[in-house]
């Protein structure tokens, strides 16, 4: 159980000691991960929950449906694909 202390509101707050407890956790995962050769990035990616989405997906795939480079395109990244080690 989180240990916590009273803030305005009905919220309370995870004290000092448990906010350092997961620090230290996040901080060696990340080193177990560096160790491994792995190192952090940060990437931006649509938000599929956003309304309208779906809608704008649609609509792309719809405007590369007949496109004759877009089928070249899938049929080279068709080629290039390594499926060797999938189950």
């Amino acid at each position: 159980m989180m240990k916590t202390v009273p803030t305005q509101g009905d919220q309370e707050a995870p004290t000092q000691d448990v906010k350092a407890a997961a620090r230290d956790r996040v901080r060696k995962h990340r080193e177990s991960l560096r160790a491994q050769g792995l190192r952090p990035i940060q990437i931006w990616i649509p938000d599929t929950r956003r309304p309208g989405f779906a809608e704008e997906a649609r609509r792309q795939c719809l405007a590369v449906r007949n496109d004759p480079q877009e089928k070249e395109t899938l049929e080279w990244i068709e080629k290039a694909m390594d499926y060797s080690g999938w189950v």
